[in-house]
């Protein structure tokens, strides 16, 4: 951490969003316990729990997101 900064290097500052469903991430970390992350079109996509609960398969046969 340097003089400037209020994170830690490495921490995600702004806000991480489902790219499915629109969820928000709360803002106490635990969601990089169970959120998904994917790269898509070269854009790195975040998948909620539920999300990748409900399309396990379809992320698993790595299909593209316009099928789930």
């Amino acid at each position: 951490m340097d003089g400037n900064s209020a994170t830690p290097a490495g921490t995600v500052t702004a806000t991480v969003a489902c790219t499915n469903c629109g969820a928000t991430a709360p803002d106490d970390g635990t969601w990089r316990l169970t959120w998904t992350t994917g790269l898509e079109r070269g854009e790195t996509t975040w998948i909620c729990d539920r999300c990748s609960r409900a399309n396990l398969r379809s992320i698993e046969a790595k299909l593209d997101s316009t099928w789930w």
